[in-house]
């Protein structure tokens, strides 16, 4: 069973959101996501200072089984991004909610947050998954 954090946002994708005291977003892939993949070893992160709308393509890991995109959960500019990642992708497997995650979203409008899964409602969309 993946563990699903309850204070944390998620997507369809399997991306996770921490809304942070300043108003960005930190982001990363859930724990079902991580462990779909299997060992990560490589992770590309955006750049800070680089735009995305929400769902484009913006940062790839890539696991000894598949690479796959992260797609970012709203519009908004990267305002930081996990360099840990760069030599130490596995971050992401032992740690995806703390120390693996991927990079930190200035919203362009915090108002589509509430648009996201909660913990609940991604429970049931991996359950659906799993039928």
């Amino acid at each position: 069973m993946s563990k699903i954090l309850d204070n944390l946002m998620y997507t369809n994708d399997h991306e996770w959101l921490s809304l942070n005291d300043d108003g960005s977003v930190t982001v990363g892939i859930s724990d079902h996501a991580q462990g779909a993949l299997g060992e990560l070893v490589f992770v590309e992160v955006p750049n800070v200072g680089d735009s995305f709308a929400a769902g484009d393509a913006c940062a790839v890991v890539e696991s000894v089984k598949a690479a796959s995109d992260i797609y970012c959960p709203v519009a908004g500019t990267v305002v930081a991004v996990n360099a840990a990642l760069a030599d130490a992708p596995e971050l992401v497997n032992s740690s995806p909610y703390e120390n693996g995650w991927v990079f930190r979203l200035q919203p362009d409008d915090t108002g589509v947050l509430d648009e996201l899964l909660d913990a609940e409602a991604y429970r049931e969309l991996l359950a659906d998954l799993e039928d």
